[in-house]
């Protein structure tokens, strides 16, 4: 590929939240080499841009340039003797666990969607449901290749440059552009999870589940039922099945799609209590005091079968919010959270509640924080109602000690950010003047 071939072009793009569609000058980078180049030259402030799976604004940059990386999808080299896996930071997580899952190796960390960049996995530094065994996503990247928009070619790891490592990881793309990077995959015996759904009834209950579930099984979380005076949910934990199961078929990946915007939110007040209770009785009814086998697909990415389900809540789009609050405050401040939801009348169906582990973030601006508690749901956008209730939220959070999770945030205030992300200060001699975001602008710059 030529710098004659990456001419920009105008392009509208939004984030998954769908909350805005605005103009942005995009450029594909289909390889390393040409992209560092490119980089150092641009003329407008850019910013790297995976799959667009970020909720709010930290991968938009309007009238600015978008640097599109999904282009980068190689393989680079991989140590069976280690499991260090070389590859180029457009190759997506799905990628990386349908080729080595079949030989024995995955992903230690993947959030509740694999369609999303190894480049974008580490600018977030995400988390899933086995924070408490395995941490976050930055805890296994062993190095990674930043370009900066000055040239510089950087060679990043936790030994040779600590302080350009914890900038990047979580740093939200804000101190250059990853272009290849080496993950530590581990060992697995094959695709399947022993798996188990505990129903249940208020936030005694699920903090005594998650304590007790952390030292059998790798992988918790729980589905709560917002709008239920009792707090009630669905605890669902997993653990690797440690043998191999030849006599189990291998599932058929099935992928379907929203294919239309409808016109107003599918999720709304006249849906969304019946629909809660329909979900909650309906599993609650399926499960079992035994443990079932699982696929891991089926266990860690239930929404990447309904490919643009984020279309369901209308042309107005949605609000993610997600907070991490402090062990000690965490019961009080949850249920409080939920009682402001509840009484707003506007909840939300895809409400996940979970604990993180004693690992703190190798990021500077990590979100998960040792211990803490996080919630996390999306709101139909109502415009000023919405954004009341989140402010609401916010006061709660902010009372707590606790924080929002930039990689979802569409509108959090610059002093909640700044509050919540003590290291801040240590970050901004590290940022690439020639990067920005609409986050950044909005909170940092």
């Amino acid at each position: 590929m030529k710098e004659r071939d990456m001419a920009a072009q105008v392009q509208s793009v939004t984030s998954w939240g769908r909350l805005w569609a605005m103009p942005h000058q995009c450029v594909a980078l289909d390889d390393p080499a040409t992209a560092s180049r490119y980089i150092g030259h641009s003329s407008l402030p850019g910013l790297a841009f995976g799959m667009g799976r970020s909720y709010g604004d930290v991968g938009l940059n309007p009238h600015g340039t978008l640097w599109q990386t999904s282009g980068m999808n190689r393989f680079v080299a991989f140590d069976a003797a280690t499991g260090d896996l070389r590859c180029e930071a457009g190759v997506l997580l799905r990628d990386i666990q349908r080729v080595f899952v079949p030989q024995g190796w995955m992903l230690p960390v993947t959030p509740g969607t694999q369609i999303v960049t190894v480049g974008g996995a580490i600018a977030n530094d995400v988390h899933g449901k086995n924070h408490h065994v395995q941490g976050s996503f930055g805890h296994h990247v062993q190095s990674f290749t930043l370009v900066r928009t000055d040239g510089q070619v950087l060679e990043c790891s936790r030994e040779r440059t600590p302080q350009w490592f914890a900038a990047t990881v979580g740093g939200m793309g804000l101190t250059g552009v990853i272009t290849e990077a080496t993950i530590r995959l581990r060992r697995v015996a094959g695709p399947w999870l022993q798996a188990q759904t505990v129903p249940y009834a208020g936030l005694d209950e699920f903090f005594r589940l998650a304590h007790d579930s952390e030292q059998d099984w790798e992988h918790t979380v729980s589905w709560i039922d917002c709008l239920s005076s009792q707090q009630r949910g669905l605890f669902m934990r997993a653990r690797p099945l440690q043998q191999a199961r030849p006599d189990v078929p291998l599932p058929h990946p099935r992928e379907r799609r929203l294919p239309f915007t409808p016109p107003f939110s599918l999720v709304n007040g006249l849906s969304l209590k019946p629909f809660n209770e329909m979900y909650y009785r309906l599993n609650a009814r399926k499960a079992r005091a035994d443990i079932g086998i699982v696929h891991y697909e089926q266990y860690s990415y239930p929404l990447d079968g309904l490919l643009e389900w984020n279309r369901m809540y209308g042309p107005k789009g949605f609000y993610q919010y997600q907070s991490a609050i402090p062990a000690a405050h965490a019961q009080a401040a949850t249920h409080a959270m939920l009682q402001e939801i509840a009484r707003s009348g506007s909840g939300s169906f895809l409400a996940v509640l979970k604990t993180f582990g004693p690992q703190a973030s190798l990021g500077m601006l990590g979100f998960p924080l040792p211990g803490a508690t996080t919630l996390a749901l999306d709101f139909p956008n109502h415009d000023t109602p919405t954004l009341a209730l989140l402010e609401r939220l916010d006061a709660i959070v902010r009372e707590a000690g606790g924080r929002i999770y930039p990689a979802k945030d569409a509108r959090m205030s610059r002093a909640l950010f700044q509050t919540g992300y003590p290291r801040l200060p240590e970050f901004l001699p590290l940022r690439d003047p020639g990067i920005g975001s609409s986050l950044s602008r909005r909170l940092i710059d």
